[in-house]
């Protein structure tokens, strides 16, 4: 009788809900196990036991178990009530007698669409039995209306559940570690492979961008408004339906050519282009219009690109007229405008019979491009694939409960990818409505729109929230639930600012535009502070040692958010190696966090010895009381490098620095050779300090020779 339920339980299953259940073949109860599962709906319970072994026991809050007394006699169950402490033991018991244990580790359904914590309990458990844990992972009941989280998310009855079955792992008890300690590490370690197993679960190797969006039109609602701008608002609908038509006039101008610049600011318009480029399966290339006529063309050059698509209000605003036109002696200049005019009704209708058909993204491997701005004479073009971004979003959507009930705010620029992936497509494509702006750079202006619409969710650069920060009221961020900052050191006095003025908690994080580009962020539920947090789920780091340098080593890494490799000027396409060496010397402690020294760029030789010319900028800031300073390093005959700061600030005095790094017991080498005082320093599109920019000064105006005096000019950089 119990197997002809279970057996009907599993058809009615597959019928409303197209259940999906894979990696019941990994599951071994030969030695002590548990079965470990995110926690979404009361349909959880359920869905597991229509398809887990006939062994596998359940473990039942007491108050719930008097409620579901008939559904309980279909499975095995143990009950337990939470808030006695023998309740741990029964269960540990239970698990040494043989006797495999179905639990929900956070001991709660979600209320806020993402993990909550794991009870220590849990860990005490492992620790004890060292039983085998099966992580499983739940997608889709947490759109039914059996979910916690209707007021954030739109329910159904019956959405599409997959269940995900991960391989087992083990956490052993440590010697000479206290258990308090062990329990805290081991729950870290369950919470970990949940989110491991969340990520495995979403990742989808064939994905295209466009058909994703919808995907999640469909889940969140044609009419649900996505995107907006200062000048319009658009549902997934009309996002959609403008992707259509534009990628109709774009078809017969590109022909058979694989990638198209975009030279665009952050706007609707910016986000159809991308769409349209996706659903032909053309390579959008987005291009740095901060960068200078120079860099612009030899990243078309880079990118082999024939096609720029732009807009006309934007290049006179953006006073860019004069290289627009260098750019259209070798390219064709498409501009959104003329393509608006030029939409007929036959397009219009050409475009709601693809909306109605639901008609999916050409054939072909589109990627995204992106420029890097190293220290190389040429820009190196990023290649992204569809899936290392998609794959991005996953991995952040497994460490942070971000919901369609926020609302994210973005100024930085897509051309950058914190500003694509994390600032653009991350909301778009998780049903997250996004407020684009054109400028991170109008200080005054942002706190007011991110007051007006009501923003939850802020991304900024260090530079640009200190911007914010001192322009705010104190009441403008109020409804701001995260902020995170990345591209740049967290500066101690930017962090205090927002926490004394706003009551905010800025989350740090870190990435590289290789890895699409998230690597490692705060999150709320793991967070120390001075780290940037730990490494996504999915992202595997090795440290390598550098001579020189005693603590850390250079980082790299490995992850489904990799890119494929470099487009290289003159040279072509080149594949990304197995690890992906990120350029960064950095420290990982014993709970996993990471700690940025330096950019090994960043490091000056001074008579053999390493130094960390962000060390020199760190120990500036704090005795000049501005964090408005920047050190380089010149090439020197006698000491082979030799430092020089740069500082906006007045009356600097280069003795000051000298004391109180020799008094903090640093080496004399960290004392810059120089000290000059500009008017400002040069700033990347993305907020970050232009070292480049600062160095060609630099050597056009030290003429390379060496100089101990402090310079008490006021020169400053365009």
């Amino acid at each position: 009788m119990i197997r002809f339920t279970t057996a009907l339980l599993r058809l009615m299953l597959r019928i409303l809900f197209k259940l999906r259940v894979t990696g019941l073949d990994k599951l071994d109860f030969s030695r002590p196990a548990i079965l470990i599962a995110n926690h979404v709906s009361l349909l959880d319970a359920a869905l597991l036991a229509a398809y887990l072994p006939e062994e596998a026991t359940f473990v039942v809050n007491t108050a719930i178990a008097r409620r579901i007394k008939l559904l309980l006699r279909l499975r095995r169950h143990i009950t337990v009530d939470p808030l006695n402490p023998y309740s741990v033991r029964t269960m540990m018991k239970t698990v040494q007698s043989g006797v495999p244990l179905v639990l929900f580790p956070e001991g709660r359904i979600t209320v806020t669409g993402g993990m909550m914590k794991i009870y220590n309990g849990i860990g005490y458990i492992a620790l004890k039995t060292e039983a085998s844990l099966f992580p499983i992972a739940i997608n889709g009941a947490e759109r039914s209306k059996l979910s916690y989280i209707g007021q954030k998310v739109k329910t159904v009855w019956f959405p599409a559940i997959d269940i995900h079955i991960g391989e087992a792992f083990r956490i052993s008890l440590q010697p000479n570690v206290s258990m308090k300690l062990q329990k805290e590490r081991a729950a870290e370690r369950i919470l970990f492979a949940l989110q491991e197993q969340l990520l495995q679960s979403r990742l989808k190797p064939d994905v295209n961008l466009f058909d994703e969006l919808l995907l999640q039109a469909s889940r969140h609602g044609w009419r649900r408004r996505i995107c907006e701008d200062m000048s319009q608002k658009v549902t997934y609908r009309k996002l959609a339906l403008a992707s259509y038509v534009f990628a109709r006039k774009l078809r017969p101008l590109l022909g058979k050519e694989a990638a198209a610049g975009v030279l665009l600011p952050n706007s609707v318009g910016h986000a159809i282009a991308l769409f349209a480029l996706f659903r032909l399966g053309v390579t959008p290339a987005l291009l740095n219009f901060s960068a200078g006529g120079q860099s612009l063309q030899d990243a078309c050059e880079t990118a082999v690109l024939r096609t720029i698509v732009t807009s006309r209000e934007f290049i006179a605003k953006a006073k860019l007229a004069d290289t627009v036109a260098a750019l259209g002696r070798k390219c064709r200049i498409v501009y959104m405008e003329d393509l608006k005019a030029g939409v007929r009704g036959a397009d219009r209708w050409g475009g709601m019979m693809d909306l109605l058909l639901r008609r999916k993204a050409d054939a072909g491997f589109s990627d995204v491009i992106l420029f890097t701005s190293g220290s190389e004479s040429k820009p190196k073009g990023v290649v992204l694939g569809h899936e290392q971004l998609y794959a991005n979003i996953q991995q952040a959507r497994s460490v942070f409960d971000f919901t369609s009930a926020d609302k994210l705010f973005n100024a930085l620029p897509m051309f950058h990818s914190f500003g694509l992936t994390a600032g653009t497509l991350l909301p778009l494509l998780t049903g997250v409505p996004v407020v684009l702006y054109p400028s991170p750079l109008h200080y005054r202006v942002i706190p007011e729109v991110v007051y007006d619409r009501n923003a939850t969710i802020l991304f900024g650069t260090s530079t640009f929230l200190a911007g914010y920060g001192r322009a705010a009221h104190p009441y403008d961020f109020h409804a701001l639930r995260y902020v995170v900052t990345g591209a740049e050191k967290l500066k101690d006095e930017v962090s205090e600012l927002w926490s004394r003025k706003f009551g905010i908690r800025i989350l740090e994080g870190y990435g590289t535009t290789e890895a699409s580009p998230i690597i490692s962020i705060n999150a709320p539920l793991a967070y120390k502070k001075g780290t940037v947090g730990r490494p996504l789920p999915g992202i595997r780091c090795r440290l390598e040692a550098i001579p020189g340098i005693a603590a850390g080593g250079s980082l790299l890494i490995q992850g489904p958010n990799v890119m494929k490799g470099y487009l290289i000027h003159g040279t072509g396409f080149v594949p990304c190696p197995e690890w992906y060496d990120c350029g960064d010397v950095v420290e990982l402690d014993e709970q996993g966090f990471l700690s940025i020294k330096s950019r090994l760029k960043r490091f000056a030789k001074i008579g053999g010895e390493m130094i960390s010319l962000q060390l020199v900028e760190e120990l500036a800031g704090a005795v000049y009381e501005d964090p408005n300073v920047a050190a380089i390093s010149l090439q020197d005959g006698r000491k082979g490098e030799r430092i020089l700061l740069y500082v906006t600030k007045p009356d600097c005095s280069l003795q000051q620095l000298k004391a109180r790094i020799l008094e903090a017991g640093y080496p004399a080498l960290l004392v810059p050779a120089k000290l000059e005082v500009i008017a400002r320093l040069p700033l990347l599109g993305s907020g970050k300090t232009d070292y480049v920019a600062l160095k060609a000064y630099a050597e056009a105006s030290d003429g390379h020779t060496a100089a101990e005096s402090v310079s008490s000019g006021g020169s400053g950089l365009g």
